[in-house]
């Protein structure tokens, strides 16, 4: 099965902030980075999954009006950090986390380990559905968390994967890890 990724667009909140699952808005070059990402994918896609945040459902109704909107694709869950500034959040809270950001939960969201079991899931799924051709529109976290789950490296590594806004992913997924590949990266 062939499968494209896209991160939506740019947001229009500071790169100080922590926004994870909060609902925020887009920058107004959405319909200019919108532009560039189809002249670069055919719109045939069989299944079009995507978040439900509406950052990425914006972007995916560009593609079609029936979009499969599944939460295991949601950003990563900051709890009470969201819309916080990173420097805001008190050393005792964020020290923990930073030491092991995999088994760590975030105060009232979840720990890495946590979104990567839900995403995982929906990958297995995917790799076991009968579709030929689909698109996924997801967050940053998702797309690191799709190399690991690809090239089964460590979640620890999953900051070290540079994933920019409107990246375009494309891979085929195998019914087995063995049969996975990389087909491009823009």
């Amino acid at each position: 099965m062939q499968v494209s990724v896209i991160r939506h667009t740019k947001v229009n909140v500071p790169s100080s902030v922590c926004y994870g699952q909060t609902d925020v808005e887009l920058t107004d070059s959405f319909h200019q980075e919108v532009v560039q990402i189809h002249t670069k994918l055919e719109n045939d896609f069989e299944v079009i999954f995507s978040s439900p945040l509406s950052r990425c459902q914006r972007l995916a109704e560009t593609f079609s009006n029936e979009i499969i909107f599944d939460d295991r694709l949601k950003e990563f869950n900051f709890g009470d950090w969201e819309m916080k500034s990173w420097n805001e959040i008190p050393s005792e809270e964020i020290e923990p986390w930073y030491d092991d950001f995999v088994k760590t939960k975030t105060p009232n969201g979840e720990s890495m380990q946590e979104m990567s079991a839900r995403f995982f899931d929906f990958m297995d799924e995917l790799r076991n559905a009968q579709y030929e051709k689909v698109l996924i529109v997801a967050h940053g976290g998702i797309i690191r968390l799709m190399w690991c789950y690809l090239l089964q490296i460590p979640i620890k590594n999953a900051f070290k994967i540079p994933v920019n806004y409107g990246e375009i992913f494309q891979f085929n997924l195998g019914k087995t890890n063995e049969e996975d590949f990389i087909l491009r990266k823009e």
